[in-house]
């Protein structure tokens, strides 16, 4: 079987694992916890990072930090994986769901700027969406597939409206927005490291932002905002830490992150030289001056008269080829099936038709034209 996406594990992750056990270090205390967020920070062009257990627990804590709590409204696209909508929840605040732009599937400005103009008011001080009466606390751009926002649109109505901005940058640590680091383009910036992730520690995840303060902060609350070795504890934290176990594979996995990145945009190339010669596909999107790192490659199935993601996923696994479709959108989940939101026209056109194809930093070019053999006929409409 071909893998949708794995992990990429050598030798290095091994020998970084026995030295935590060997110096008896594996809970949320040692050097590999340090080393890793100091290097997660100088990748993201920021001074500090902070290490959590996982990408969710960092966007919660990122909004925590910022001061988003219960009842509050967060914009948010709907076109993403529903842990960036649960952690707006964890924080008893509610998204506000809009939609994106063809070009980038990322946030579209656009459509936030238009919401905001007819649908918020300032009353003493407070941004607040006049329909629901509740606060407009903040905006979470994601950054989808490693692809970046446009951020500064997404930046220019956060100073107009006073509002905080927390990206989900889940899949895109090494990206670059108009050649610099993407941690500095939003009061805080939240990785997740999870297995199909472009580099993983296993689980975990961090957060990074300009503010060294505001990232401590973070930091303090994950760590049950503990202030002395007397178990004094200042306010209400979480015990999101990340372990040294993990830090030590990322640690490692950090060493390779510019060739992992590089791997993935040959495999996009490789898979859009396809694209190219068939008119009734799409690849996935690269928008010009953001410069993002192609974590999931695939096609988005334009013409009615080919068969559906569902049915190519599955002639794909009867040739041991793994393949899936992509985020059923936040509206269309049951949790927040009632949540505000604006319309979706190109969220609600696009997700159904999108295929993930294998992207494994580790797949070969052998077994990419395997998949390439195996899947050309299937969008050949000819055929049918």
């Amino acid at each position: 079987m071909i893998p949708l996406a794995i992990p990429n594990i050598g030798k290095l992750e091994g020998e970084y694992l026995k030295a935590c056990i060997d110096e008896n270090f594996v809970s949320s205390v040692g050097r590999f916890v340090t080393r890793f967020e100091d290097e997660v920070a100088s990748i993201s062009g920021t001074e500090h990072a902070a290490a959590t257990g996982s990408g969710t627990q960092a966007l919660h804590l990122a909004l925590r930090a910022l001061n988003v709590g219960p009842g509050d409204l967060v914009i948010l696209p709907s076109f993403t994986f529903i842990g960036s909508a649960n952690a707006i929840s964890h924080c008893g605040a509610i998204p506000w769901l809009m939609d994106i732009e063809p070009k980038s599937w990322t946030l579209d400005p656009k459509c936030v700027a238009h919401a905001l103009a007819k649908k918020t008011e300032r009353q003493n001080g407070e941004l607040i969406h006049t329909p629901s009466g509740r606060k407009v606390k903040a905006i979470m751009p994601v950054y989808t597939v490693g692809n970046i926002a446009d951020m500064d649109a997404i930046g220019d109505i956060a100073s107009k409206y006073g509002l905080k901005i927390v990206a989900d940058a889940a899949a895109a640590i090494g990206a670059f927005y108009h050649g610099s680091p993407i941690g500095t383009i939003a009061d805080l910036t939240a990785y997740s490291f999870n297995g199909n992730k472009t580099i993983t520690s296993g689980g975990g995840g961090a957060v990074v932002g300009p503010n060294s303060a505001l990232v401590k902060r973070v930091k303090h609350l994950s760590s049950t905002a503990r202030v002395s070795q007397e178990y004094d504890h200042d306010e209400v934290g979480f015990n999101y830490r990340m372990t040294n176990l993990e830090a030590a594979v990322g640690c490692a996995q950090l060493q390779r992150l510019k060739e992992f990145i590089e791997a993935k945009r040959r495999i996009r190339i490789r898979y859009n030289k396809l694209a190219d010669k068939l008119a009734w596909v799409q690849p996935f999107p690269q928008p010009c001056g953001r410069d993002g790192v192609s974590w999931f490659s695939g096609f988005v199935i334009k013409d009615a008269r080919l068969p559906k993601v569902s049915e190519i996923c599955s002639r794909l696994k009867d040739q041991k080829i793994e393949a899936r479709g992509f985020w059923k959108p936040v509206h269309m989940q049951l949790p927040y099936s009632e949540t505000p939101r604006e319309v979706l026209d190109v969220t609600e056109g696009l997700w159904s038709h999108i295929i993930t194809l294998p992207c494994s930093t580790s797949l070969t070019d052998d077994d990419q034209q395997r998949v390439i053999d195996v899947l050309e006929p299937m969008l050949t409409i000819d055929a049918f």
